[in-house]
C-alpha cells in the first residue's frame, strides 16, 4: 500500500498508483456513478487515465488532490476523496465519489468528516467549499451532516449547484 494520507476507523486514503486508471474507470463506469458528474456519462479508460494524471499534477503542484479510498479491513477499493484547489476562485473544494457497492455504509460521511478535520489540522486554509448536483440529495445530506453551511449556489458546467462552506 502507498503512503497513508489519512485513516479513519474503517477507511484509508492513499495516493494513486500509476496503474490505477482501471480502478477510476470502474468507479465511474455506470450511469448511477456518473449521473451527478460533469458530462453525466460513464467514463472510458482514456478519460480515467486523464483524470488520474490530473490528480498526480495537483498533488505535485498543490500538495493536495483527490486520493484513492480503500476499506481498511481488506484493502478493497471503495472510491476517491480529497480536495482540489479551484483555479477559477482559489478556493479549496472537498469532493468524493463512492463505488456503487459501497453506497449506504456511511463511508462518504466518515471520510468527509475526517477530511474536514485533516484540512484544518494541516492549516491549508481557514475555509473550504463543496458543491453538488442539484439532484444529489444524498451528498447534500453528507455535507450538512459534517457541519457545512449553505452559501450561494455556483454555476458549474452550466448547472446551478447547491454550494456549501466550512470555516475553521
Amino acid at each position: 500500500m502507498s503512503e497513508i494520507i489519512l485513516e479513519t476507523p474503517r477507511l484509508v486514503l492513499v495516493m494513486w498508483g500509476a496503474g490505477d486508471a482501471g480502478l477510476i474507470q470502474s468507479l465511474h463506469s455506470s450511469f448511477d456513478t456518473t449521473r451527478y458528474l460533469s458530462g453525466a456519462a460513464p467514463w472510458g479508460l482514456e478519460k480515467a487515465g486523464e483524470r488520474l494524471q490530473t490528480w498526480f499534477d495537483e498533488q505535485k503542484r498543490d500538495g493536495i488532490t483527490k486520493y484513492k479510498l480503500l476499506r481498511r479491513e481488506d484493502g478493497a477499493f471503495v472510491g476517491r476523496a480529497g480536495f482540489s484547489l479551484l483555479n477559477r476562485s482559489g478556493e479549496y473544494e472537498l469532493g468524493y465519489s463512492m463505488c456503487r457497492e459501497a453506497w449506504g455504509n456511511g463511508y462518504a460521511t466518515e471520510i468527509a468528516a475526517a477530511l474536514a478535520r485533516w484540512f484544518f489540522e494541516k492549516n491549508l486554509s481557514d475555509r473550504f467549499i463543496a458543491f453538488t448536483h442539484p439532484d444529489n440529495l444524498a451528498s447534500q445530506r453528507v455535507l450538512t451532516k459534517i457541519g457545512m453551511q449553505p452559501r450561494p449556489p455556483q454555476t458549474i458546467d452550466g448547472i446551478v449547484c447547491p454550494t456549501f462552506e466550512m470555516t475553521r
